[in-house]
């Protein structure tokens, strides 16, 4: 069918499903099964293009190591030689399929790169719910010699016992307390 009216013959074109046939001006080409369509019958599904899976890609997992295999194949006989192909060339490894999981008692959670904690006392990998020390059960306790830079810190923070910066600055000259106890100083506002 041609498209377009009396006036302007070229412009437009028909929709090629079996049951529509509408004018169509800006008309859709299937890249699968190369026909023209409106834009009701443009979907692979709505009008069933029989080429519909030409350029789809599947992700086969193989159940042994846990590796995802890219497959073209719309069959599953494609996607069981695919498997087999993958488990004879030697690249699958059992081991690969283990993933780490938070070592304390109970907890089930898999530690990914996002959820994973590492203990700052026993440099334990930890789920963020275990992340504190009373959370899951440090093994080695931190002596000063082995302690990192973030670590020495922390001691030496313990160490002042409570002692906060603003009490240490009370005697830093005298003429500064004889101003602050004889009452504000005197500011005049324009």
């Amino acid at each position: 069918m041609a498209g377009g009216t009396e006036a302007f013959p070229d412009l437009g074109r028909h929709c090629q499903h079996e049951d529509c046939h509408q004018l169509d001006f800006l008309p859709f080409e299937c890249d699968g099964c190369r026909k023209v369509f409106c834009s009701e019958h443009r979907s692979y599904r709505s009008h069933e293009c029989p080429k519909s899976d030409h350029k789809s890609r599947k992700v086969v997992v193989c159940e042994i190591c846990s590796v995802s295999i890219e497959t073209t194949g719309s069959n599953e006989e494609d996607e069981k030689v695919v498997l087999e192909k993958h488990e004879r060339s030697g690249d699958c490894d059992p081991s690969k399929k283990k993933k780490p999981k938070c070592p304390v008692k109970r907890c089930k959670e898999t530690l990914t790169f996002s959820n994973t904690n590492t203990c700052r006392i026993c440099q334990q990998k930890v789920c963020l719910k275990h992340r504190f020390p009373a959370d899951h059960v440090c093994r080695q306790p931190v002596n000063a010699a082995v302690a990192s830079g973030t670590n020495k810190f922390l001691l030496a923070l313990a160490a002042r016992k409570g002692i906060h910066c603003a009490a240490s600055t009370a005697s830093v000259s005298p003429s500064s307390s004889s101003r602050a106890s004889s009452g504000p100083p005197s500011v005049k506002a324009h």
